[in-house]
């Protein structure tokens, strides 16, 4: 039975988010507790009337308390590039490369001076906590993957299928060679995006590779996605005993409609959410 491709495409979900989606605050949790030593002997910076003496006091006979400066200006990383008027520096913070007055400038430059100074935060620790919550903002896009994967995961194992017997997850082309003994070489080379495949599903009389994503917004990585997974649909046509299973979805694909429309003509695998919610898996030979 032939499928309507815009009907297939009208039930393409807007998220999947879960309520871990949005922040991981166990990971926030751990990286503000690695610093709390630190951040405790700077907070008896939070009001100080002489705050460039105690700065300095404090780098002076707690120089391990500089490492956190970076974190408090949303920035992992120990080395910080500054331009002024007439010089050009490159802080770091695991180390004082510059003199402490140099850093005193820094401290009261960008700000952080004013921060604690004025008591526009009463607590380091705290503030500390909701830096970490804007910059695990940055990790959605990567858990959004994680999710589309964790999702397929759940309905290969709905299937009935055994995880390390009969599916296997984050697969490389080598080692389904060696372990089926099957020939994959035509799909090495210029397909890069087979070199690992998130699950691989094997039958009495078949191997099912398979790739995951979902897209919530539009992008050029779109059309490129959709043109790499119908070569390699094609080259799959061309070896007994292998199958491959694209399983992807989001409103994002309204925006690429072409070239996913060209995969979906020749790839009859190419199934979204709303497939796996009709048992598509569960008919696999």
């Amino acid at each position: 039975m032939s499928r309507d491709f815009n009907q297939w495409l009208g039930n393409f979900k807007s998220s999947i988010s879960n309520y871990g989606y949005y922040v991981d605050f166990d990971k926030i949790y751990k990286s503000a507790e690695k610093y709390k030593v630190e951040l405790n002997i700077l907070n008896s910076l939070i009001g100080s009337k002489n705050i460039e003496k105690d700065f300095e006091n404090i780098i002076l006979k707690y120089p391990e308390t500089l490492e956190v400066i970076p974190m408090l200006l949303a920035v992992r990383s120990n080395e910080i590039f500054v331009k002024d008027l007439t010089n050009e520096y490159l802080f770091k913070f695991n180390k004082m490369v510059y003199s402490i007055g140099d850093y005193i400038k820094f401290m009261r430059e960008t700000g952080l001076f004013e921060l604690l100074q004025n008591h526009i935060i009463n607590n380091l620790y705290d503030y500390l906590l909701g830096v970490e919550v804007g910059l695990d903002s940055n990790g959605r896009k990567n858990r959004g993957g994680h999710l589309m994967e964790d999702l397929v995961e759940d309905y290969i194992i709905k299937a009935g299928y055994k995880k390390g017997s009969t599916y296997f997850k984050e697969m490389y082309t080598s080692e389904i060679e060696s372990k089926w003994n099957i020939d994959l070489s035509i799909l090495k080379g210029e397909i890069k995006a087979t070199k690992r495949w998130d699950y691989v599903i094997k039958t009495d009389k078949q191997i099912y590779v398979i790739e995951t994503n979902f897209y919530a917004t539009q992008g050029s990585k779109l059309n490129e996605t959709a043109r790499s997974y119908e070569l390699i649909a094609n080259k799959v046509k061309q070896i007994d005993g292998l199958t491959f299973i694209w399983i992807t979805d989001g409103i994002g694909w309204n925006h690429a409609k072409l070239p996913l429309n060209e995969t979906f003509n020749v790839l009859d695998t190419l199934y979204s959410i709303d497939d796996l919610d009709k048992g598509v898996l569960n008919n696999l030979i």
